[in-house]
This record gives C-alpha cells, sequence and structure tokens, in this order.
C-alpha cells in the first residue's frame, strides 16, 4: 500500500517540482545576534536504525517530551526535464526568503534536488557552507518513487537507489559541504519498495508533521496560521520557496518565527530532532 502524504498535493498537482531555494548573502550584512541554532554538525551526522526487515528508516517528527524545538526544512525542487524553463527565465530560487532566514538567524534544513544544484551552484554551495542550514537529499531528478504521486514521471525501482547517489555526486561536484544523510521523498510518496530500495544508501527518510500549505497560496496570513496552528514541540514543518510558485513564504516566515519564539520555541536543524530521538522513529 502506498504511503503518501496527500495534503500536499498542490507541490505536484501539475506533475512538476515546483520549489527551489536558496541564495548567496549580500554584500553586506548586519552582525547576526548569538546564534540560537542547533551545534555544529558532527562529522558522524545522526540518522534513524533501519526500520523493519532493514527498510530505510522514516522520520516524521522529534520528541515531544524534550523541550519546545521545531525544525523548518524548505524544498528545492526542480525536476531533471525543467532546465529549459529555467533557461528561458523563471527562476526556481527564492534569495528574499533566505535572506530573511538568515536576517533572523532560524537554522533551517534545504532538502535539495541534484538538479536545483547543478541550475544554482553557488547557492547550493553558500547554503551548504553556512553553518546556519544543512543540505539534505530530496532526489536528484524529482521524479516519484512510487506510482500515482500527484503525476510526476516515476524512477523504476532499480534506479531508485542511483537517483539519491547522483544528486550526492552533484553536491559535492558544486562544493556543497557535508550534505546530510536524510531524504525527503518527492511528493511525499513512498512504498515498501521503495523503503527497500534506498535501504543500501543508509539514507534517513525525513518526511513531516506540520504541513505549510504556502504552494500557490496568495494569502500569507493564512499560511502563517496554518503552521502557527499545527506547530508541537518536536515538529517538522515542510515549507517552499521559489519566487513563482510559493510566493507568500517568505512574508509568513517573518510573521512563523517571531510568534513561535515568543511561545517559547527554539528553531533547530532536523539533525538535531533526530539526534534527540536517540535512534528511533
Amino acid at each position: 500500500m502506498i504511503t503518501c502524504v496527500r495534503r500536499v498535493a498542490a507541490v505536484c498537482a501539475l506533475g512538476a517540482a515546483l520549489t527551489a531555494c536558496a541564495s548567496t548573502p549580500p554584500a553586506r550584512q548586519a552582525p547576526r545576534p548569538a546564534p540560537s541554532a542547533s551545534p555544529a554538525t558532527p562529522s558522524s551526522p545522526p540518522t534513524l536504525a533501519p526500520g523493519p526487515a532493514g527498510l530505510t528508516p522514516v522520520f516524521h517528527n522529534g520528541p515531544r517530551t524534550r523541550g519546545r524545538t521545531v525544525a523548518l526544512t524548505f524544498d528545492a525542487d526542480m525536476t531533471a526535464d525543467q532546465g529549459p524553463r529555467a533557461a528561458a527565465g523563471e527562476h526556481f530560487d527564492h534569495p528574499r526568503l533566505i535572506a530573511t532566514l538568515r536576517a533572523l538567524n532560524v537554522p533551517a534544513t534545504v532538502f535539495m534536488t541534484g538538479r536545483w544544484a547543478e541550475e544554482y551552484p553557488a547557492q547550493a554551495r553558500s547554503l551548504g557552507r553556512d553553518p546556519l542550514f544543512e543540505v539534505a537529499n530530496h532526489s536528484y531528478s524529482h521524479y516519484a518513487f512510487t506510482g500515482d504521486c500527484y503525476g510526476l514521471p516515476t524512477v523504476p525501482p532499480d534506479r531508485m537507489r542511483a537517483d539519491v547517489e547522483r544528486a550526492y555526486a552533484t553536491f559535492r561536484e558544486v562544493g556543497v559541504r557535508d550534505p546530510m544523510p536524510y531524504f525527503r521523498f518527492p511528493g511525499g510518496c513512498y512504498d515498501r519498495e521503495a523503503l527497500k530500495a534506498l535501504a543500501p544508501a543508509g539514507v534517513t527518510a525525513v518526511q513531516w508533521d506540520v504541513v505549510g500549505g504556502d504552494a500557490f497560496a496568495t494569502d500569507a496570513a493564512a499560511v502563517a496560521r496554518g503552521v502557527l496552528d499545527g506547530v508541537r514541540p518536536g515538529s517538522v514543518v515542510v515549507l517552499h520557496c521559489t519566487r513563482s510558485a510559493a510566493p507568500t513564504t517568505e512574508r509568513a516566515v517573518r510573521t512563523i518565527v517571531p510568534e513561535l519564539r515568543r511561545r517559547g520555541y527554539r528553531f533547530v536543524k532536523v539533525s538535531e530532532l533526530i539526534a534527540a530521538a536517540g535512534g528511533r522513529a
């Protein structure tokens, strides 16, 4: 049976990866306040123990009882065949959003496709070398790892691991330092066959428990309300950051961040939540 997060259909309904994120920092920036981010990435990033029968483990959220922490995650989507659209001037990145995260000193995890890193190598490298962020894997192609996944093209089972490993190879080629051993399925769609295919890659699959609802949204306040209403201790929030398909995300973040801090939440990267989980999903 396909396990598939249906609440993000707007992200992939047109059969294309619609989001992307990153930017290089502006030439001049005001000094950041003392960081509230998670500690520096360890030499061996935390992962979950393999699931039943050695399947790829799946992580949805951190512990609910170990303080008020929350991880904002951003998907940098771009399909393998969207090069012509980028060449024609479509922007899959969102520099203002990343600049806002930097200005607000918010650590975050960016799930990046290899195709996106190829299109924006300087921005991918900038994110990968900024300790405020961690870069994780969102496949190379942003093709689906199951059938019936919002119209996305499908990766054959015998090519799934290669698609993930190609993304990591691309990260290394463009200079992303220490990409994390975390993988997010395009569209959130996976099944047992996909979990079995990726087990040799040694990744932890990262889903979420709060849907940002920012894809194609025109009301930033509504996006912010949805996130604020859904966040609980240990939550993983999925958001997007492309100028075309998620134009309100940056404005929503400017509401979400101060309000969650007012409520006592601390922003962390996914790696810190996984570490707090102690190897258990």
